[in-house]
C-alpha cells in the first residue's frame, strides 16, 4: 500500500510540474505577443545616428516613437518624425515636418517660408542658413509631407531639399520623448 501512495504522489507531482511548465510557456508566449503588438501598433524605440537634427537631437539619443496616432491622422507641422529613407529603404531618417499637403514651402536667401510667410524656427541654431540643393520651391501634394533636418549646415541633412516631399505612408512614427541620456535633455521634445 505504501508503494501505491508514493506512486500517486509522484504522479501528482509530475502532473503539477507539467502544469507549471505549461503556465510558464503560456505566460512567455502572451508576453511576446503583447510586445510584438506594442512594437507594431503603438510605439517603438528609435536611436539617433548622425547630426542632421542638431541642436534638437544628438548622436546616440534614444527616443520613443509613437505609431498609433498615425492611424487616426497624419503628421502635423512641427512634428519630429521617423521616416523610411526614400534613398535607402533599409534606413530610417529622423526629420521635422515643415509642410503638409497643400502647403507651399520656399527657401529664399537661406530662410524657410511657409505659404509666403517666414517660418519662425526656434529649434534651429540662431542665424542658421538653410541651403538649397536642387530647387527652392515645393508644393506639397496630397498625402505627402515636406521634411527638414534641424541642422541646416551645408550637406548636414538628407531631407526634402534633396529627395523631395515624402509620402505620409513612409512615416513610421512621431517622436516626442527622449528617454536617454538621462540628463538635462531628458523628456519631451520641442
Amino acid at each position: 500500500m505504501v508503494n501505491n501512495r508514493n506512486d500517486k504522489n509522484e504522479s501528482n507531482n509530475n502532473k503539477g510540474n507539467k502544469d507549471d511548465i505549461m503556465d510558464w510557456i503560456k505566460s512567455i508566449t502572451f508576453a511576446i505577443i503583447v510586445a510584438v503588438l506594442i512594437n507594431t501598433f503603438l510605439f517603438n524605440s528609435t536611436y539617433v545616428l548622425g547630426n542632421s537634427m542638431q541642436p534638437t537631437l544628438h548622436e546616440k539619443d534614444r527616443l520613443f516613437s509613437v505609431k498609433v496616432s498615425l492611424f487616426f491622422k497624419g503628421p502635423e507641422r512641427g512634428d519630429i518624425v521617423v521616416i523610411e529613407a526614400p534613398d535607402d529603404t533599409k534606413k530610417d531618417y529622423i526629420k521635422r515636418v515643415i509642410g503638409v499637403e497643400g502647403d507651399l514651402v520656399e527657401i529664399i536667401e537661406g530662410r524657410v517660408y511657409l505659404n509666403k510667410k517666414l517660418l519662425e524656427e526656434d529649434y534651429i541654431e540662431k542665424d542658421s542658413y538653410t541651403h538649397v540643393y536642387n530647387t527652392d520651391t515645393w508644393e506639397v501634394p496630397k498625402g505627402e509631407v515636406f521634411v527638414l533636418g534641424d541642422n541646416r549646415e551645408k550637406n548636414a541633412s538628407k531631407d526634402s531639399r534633396s529627395f523631395g516631399t515624402v509620402d505620409e505612408k513612409s512615416v513610421k512614427g512621431i517622436t516626442g520623448f527622449r528617454y536617454f541620456p538621462i540628463d538635462n535633455r531628458f523628456g519631451s521634445l520641442n
